[in-house]
């Protein structure tokens, strides 16, 4: 599904992010990112969702490699992708409800649709009673729940999160992190960047060690891939 090869990434103002990276990630894995601040997470991240183009190698999501990709292409992947960032980037003048069905409007759902769409994205992150609530009547793991609620309108195959709970509580950080198993439980890969080691160490999942722009350390690069796993 993701797949870099011999991926290095070079910023003209601050030099090498990433060197030659490898690895893949199978449809509906769960990956931990780790590694300190400025190692590299969210450029892996920016280059998942073309945000940013390798400065050598390549980067294949989804059959779609940034070889020759071409921005229309770009925006049909990211409409497949989920994103969620640390700092919840809601609408501040829209309700929690006005703020996915905003998302689903720009992706050209049909606004017959919309409203039963929200609703069931609400229930889906425990978010139905606060429908009508501002980001600012919102704690913050209720304001990064309807971040969450929004990436999953299009219900895409890979949800990104970068630092889905730095800004949180534990105990609202406990909570995002349990959503975020049940939506890889249905079937959606999830790769997320995290400083939290205590997270790491409560799961299982495969984590991906970057320091200095490289891996440092792959729980699962020793698993076989299956064909049907990189469709």
């Amino acid at each position: 599904m993701i797949r870099f090869t011999d991926v290095t990434k070079e910023y003209p103002r601050t030099g090498v992010a990433l060197t030659d990276v490898n690895f893949h990630v199978a449809k509906g894995e769960f990956v931990f990112l780790t590694g300190p601040s400025g190692s590299g997470k969210s450029t892996i991240l920016k280059l998942i969702y073309m945000e940013e183009l390798p400065t050598a190698g390549e980067v294949r999501v989804s059959g779609l490699s940034t070889v020759a990709v071409r921005r229309t292409e770009i925006a049909k992947l990211r409409r497949k992708l989920g994103i969620v960032f640390q700092d919840f980037r809601l609408l501040e003048d829209r309700s929690a409800e006005a703020n996915i069905a905003f998302a689903l409007e720009v992706t050209g759902a049909p606004r017959s649709q919309i409203p039963s769409r929200v609703s069931r994205l609400l229930t889906q992150v425990g978010l139905a009673s606060k429908a009508s609530s501002y980001p600012r009547e919102l704690s913050g793991g209720e304001q990064q729940r309807v971040a969450i609620a929004r990436a999953l309108v299009n219900e895409p195959y890979v949800l990104i999160a970068d630092e889905p709970t730095g800004n949180l509580d534990d105990r609202a950080t406990r909570g995002i992190f349990q959503l975020l198993r049940e939506i890889n439980a249905s079937g959606t890969a999830v790769v997320m960047a995290t400083h939290n080691l205590e997270l790491i160490r409560r799961s299982d999942y495969r984590t991906i060690e970057i320091n200095r722009g490289q891996i440092v350390y792959d729980s699962g690069e020793s698993k076989p891939v299956q064909p049907e796993e990189l469709v």
